[in-house]
């Protein structure tokens, strides 16, 4: 089989390119905000944090809160009629 090359934020320089008024020091409120389970949230990116970070083909995603995983969260979302966890940290995450 031939050898993949790159990871999975190959091809996302303007997909994960943050807004000039954007740049700087990301917000420690948004670092450890906290959801309840069944929480609706937006998957949004935080291009500066790799940690928990999901695939960039999720990116602007609706989903539901299903569990709290370590310091980082269960994200259930629809994808073309499957449903699919992710585990997002939070800073990922947007309140709905």
């Amino acid at each position: 089989m031939v050898r993949r090359i790159g990871g999975f934020r190959r091809k996302t320089r303007y997909k994960f390119r943050k807004e000039k008024r954007a740049r700087g020091k990301i917000s420690l409120t948004r670092y450890f905000q906290s959801f309840k389970v069944g929480d609706k949230v937006y998957l949004a990116v935080e291009p500066s944090v790799q940690k928990g970070m999901y695939h960039p083909r999720f990116m602007g995603r609706a989903g539901i809160i299903k569990s709290r995983r370590g310091k980082c969260y269960e994200v259930s979302i629809n994808d073309l009629g499957k449903e699919k966890t992710l585990i997002v940290h939070p800073i990922h995450l947007k309140r709905a």
